[in-house]
Order: structure tokens, then C-alpha cells, then sequence
């Protein structure tokens, strides 16, 4: 016969309360950040603050102002790139995306070669770094191109190189990015470019502060493909983003965690400070160890 007490004990744990009556939260959120935020910080920095703040990984969007990659001396050479890695092991940190600038609409054969060979770069960078994911940008509907024409290059260079990244056993995301963030536009590019090693970005505010399409209905269509989370704050100002930390801006970031949550999404919650493109936005420190703390509030 079980004990009375053990009894109890073992039913409040099932229904998923204690026995003073808290609610047992749910899995803690993985958490990381973009260099975007830190655009003169060394990597030593960059890693110091992510374990320190409990990050469990970073995404290299630039190191010290040096944004294509393979340019930068942490990965210039087998003993530098030995060397980043012992780095990232010993604080217990790993790369989970390595961002490129490659933007895939241009219909310029001479063009879209340089962007696709740039994606390459980092698909090869990645390989080396056992690094999961690849980010590219679809990125503009320019006005004197034909918009399907457009379309299917942006769909045609995606397949390419998810093409090129299984050999590397890396994933290539596309970003909601640019012109390209309604979810349609986004469904009708990654449907055609369909590819056990092609995914998506969700940055959530960049698609809300540009389409105003409710978080569920961008989940519902674009849940099959989706990998991977940006997540930052901020408000429409004339027509502009004006940044802040969360949950002190306009988005609706609790709408689109809850469908994630509810989806057991299992990828990471990745801030995108943009301090690169913003230098007036408040230092990194504060905004990378505010972000740890409030992303918890959704969980």
C-alpha cells in the first residue's frame, strides 16, 4: 500500500502543480543572440556574455565589423579555426546560425552567382564549425524585374543550394526579410524550393511590422518549414521601426510564442539587437542580459 503522503505528493507532480498550489512551468526556452547587437565586441567577449547570461548559443552575424566570414581570422586557417572551437567548448557555447548577406532575387546571371558563391562560403564555414544553419535572404521584388520572374530565382537559388548544404550537412534558412514577408509570398517560395535541407527564419517583428498578419495565421501556413526564431521588440514610428527591449514595444511576441509553445517548437529564441544598423540603441551588455531575463516572463 503507497503511504497517504506519497500518495498526494505523486498526484499534485501529475496534475502538474506542488503542494503550495504554483503552476510547474513548462521546458525553459534555448536561448541566443546575433552579433547584430554586438558589432565591436572579440569573440572572447561574445562568449564571456553568452554563458554568463545563460545563452545557450549565439548566431555570427559579423565579428569587429568583418561580415563575411570566412574573411575573419578566428576561422582563417586550420589552427585558427581549432583554436575558435576550443573557445566555444570551453564556455559551453555553440554557433547555432552563421548569417550571410546573400539575397537571392536578382535575375543578373553575374549577380545572383556572386550571392549564391557567398552562400557557399558559409556552408562550407559552417561544415567546419559543425554549425546547423546557413541564413540567406530572398530579399527585394525590384520594380523592373517581372515579380514571377523574381519569384522563381529566389525559389531556384534556395533549392540550389539546400542542394549544396546536404552535402555538408547543414540547413540554409530563409529569412522573412526585405520585401519578402508576407506569408503567401513566403509559402509560394519555400513550397517550390522544397528540400529536407531548406528552411525558414521566423522574425517575427519583421513580418508583423510590415504585413500586420496575426502570429497564428503566419505559424499555420509557414510551421512546416520554420527552424528557427528572431525575436526583438519595438514600435512603427512614421512609418520605421524604433526598437526597444521586450515587452516594451508594440509586437505581438506573446501571440507568436504561444503557437510555438503549443507546437513544442524546440529550436532556439534567438535576439536580434540591431545595434549594427542602429549604433544609437542602447550597449549590448544591457540589452543581451535584459533579454534573458524577459523572455522568461512568456514561458
Amino acid at each position: 500500500m503507497i503511504p497517504r503522503r506519497t500518495f498526494l505528493r505523486t498526484t499534485l507532480a501529475l496534475a502538474g502543480t506542488s503542494a503550495m498550489g504554483f503552476s510547474v512551468k513548462g521546458p525553459k526556452p534555448r536561448l541566443a543572440f546575433s552579433t547584430l547587437g554586438c558589432p565591436q565586441w572579440p569573440l572572447a567577449q561574445i562568449l564571456t556574455t553568452a554563458a554568463s547570461d545563460g545563452y545557450e548559443a549565439i548566431e555570427i552575424r559579423g565579428l569587429q565589423g568583418e561580415l563575411f566570414l570566412p574573411n575573419c581570422p578566428e576561422f582563417s586557417t586550420p589552427a585558427r579555426l581549432a583554436a575558435t572551437k576550443k573557445q566555444l567548448a570551453a564556455h559551453n557555447v555553440k554557433i547555432c546560425n552563421l548569417g550571410a548577406s546573400t539575397a537571392l532575387h536578382d535575375l543578373d546571371p553575374v549577380k545572383r552567382e556572386k550571392n549564391l558563391s557567398e552562400a557557399r562560403r558559409f556552408i562550407d564555414l559552417a561544415q567546419e564549425l559543425s554549425c546547423s544553419y546557413v541564413r540567406v535572404f530572398p530579399n527585394n521584388l525590384p520594380k523592373d524585374q517581372d515579380r514571377e520572374q523574381t519569384l522563381n530565382v529566389i525559389g531556384e537559388g534556395l533549392l540550389e543550394l539546400g542542394n549544396y548544404a546536404k552535402k555538408a550537412n547543414v540547413t540554409v534558412l530563409l529569412e522573412s526579410h526585405g520585401e519578402v514577408v508576407g506569408k503567401d509570398v513566403l509559402l509560394r517560395i519555400l513550397k517550390q524550393a522544397e528540400h529536407p535541407n531548406v528552411g525558414m527564419i521566423w522574425d517575427i517583428f519583421n513580418m508583423w511590422s510590415v504585413t500586420k498578419e496575426p502570429p497564428k495565421q503566419v505559424y499555420q501556413a509557414l510551421k512546416k518549414y520554420i527552424r528557427h526564431a528572431h525575436v526583438k521588440d519595438g514600435k512603427m514610428v512614421d512609418g520605421k521601426p524604433q526598437y526597444t527591449f521586450l515587452g516594451k514595444g508594440e509586437a505581438p511576441l506573446k501571440e507568436a510564442i504561444d503557437v510555438l509553445k503549443a507546437d513544442h517548437y524546440t529550436g532556439y529564441y534567438s535576439f536580434e539587437w540591431e545595434k549594427m544598423w542602429h549604433p544609437d540603441l542602447p550597449e549590448p551588455a544591457l540589452a543581451f542580459a535584459d533579454y534573458a531575463k524577459a523572455i522568461q516572463t512568456y514561458f
